[in-house]
């Protein structure tokens, strides 16, 4: 896959407000992006980031004209972060598990679906550019605390993999990044050590630009991705019997 340059580009960040997403708005205007799209449910969000090259855009990920209305509105973009995503539910025996699971489906799957199926014909008029797909590597292998949000990452995940042979042929890079433990709200509560998400943000740029296809931005899924690609089974394995010895801990 060719390296993509961040420098002077266009690009658009969906769920720029806060976490990874706030992180990658911030890296990239320091890298000298041309203009940031930054695509978030509230945009007085942003009021506090002062910087010319900055668009903020109201976006829900479940509202498709809302997604329409971005996509008209980002007529130069050559570089889109399907950043935004929730975890909602905790374990399969809540009463709202399944509201909870649809809702996780919603913003980390199809909303992503629907932005590129908008921004592909843009980013083909524009040059090809990419696509990078802010996954987790619980969408590699679950995370049992969380089961229908690594479904949602999965899903996302089978979509990235076929995104990039499809869009492929337009010159359009598909990108997947898939960090481990982030220090953002979403992750608050987890008990295990977390990495930034600046430093995340940067390794996914670093990424991009070597001509990754797939990145793995902090010292946890580093160590994941080894395990993973030699034995899926034994990274499922580690992953349950580290889900047990949390809950354990928690039980006690």
């Amino acid at each position: 896959m060719k390296a993509q340059q961040i420098e002077g580009a266009v690009v658009l960040v969906t769920g720029a407000n806060r976490g990874i997403g706030r992180a990658l708005m911030e890296a990239l205007l320091a890298r000298g992006v041309k203009k940031v799209y930054a695509a978030v449910r509230d945009p007085e969000t942003l009021e506090g980031v002062h910087d010319a090259r900055l668009v903020p855009l109201r976006l829900d990920l479940t509202d498709a004209d809302q997604i329409r209305a971005v996509a008209d509105a980002a007529p130069d973009v050559e570089i889109v972060f399907n950043n935004a995503g929730v975890a909602l539910a905790r374990g399969l025996a809540e009463a709202t598990t399944l509201d909870h699971a649809r809702r996780e489906m919603e913003v980390n799957y199809f909303g992503p679906l629907q932005l590129i199926l908008r921004l592909a014909p843009t980013l083909a008029r524009n040059g090809g550019g990419a696509i990078v797909n802010v996954g987790s590597i619980a969408g590699l292998i679950n995370f049992p605390f969380i089961p229908t949000y690594g479904a949602s990452k999965a899903a996302q995940h089978s979509l990235t993999q076929a995104a990039r042979f499809l869009l492929g042929r337009q010159g359009t890079a598909v990108i997947g990044a898939y960090p481990g433990p982030v220090d953002t709200e979403m992750s608050h509560d987890a008990p295990f050590p977390k990495t930034s998400a600046s430093d995340v943000a940067h390794a996914i740029l670093d990424g991009i630009e070597a001509g990754q296809e797939d990145i793995y931005p902090d010292p946890a899924s580093r160590e994941f991705s080894q395990q993973f690609e030699t034995s899926p089974k034994t990274a499922e394995r580690q992953m349950a019997a580290m889900a047990a010895g949390l809950m354990a801990g928690m039980a006690a």
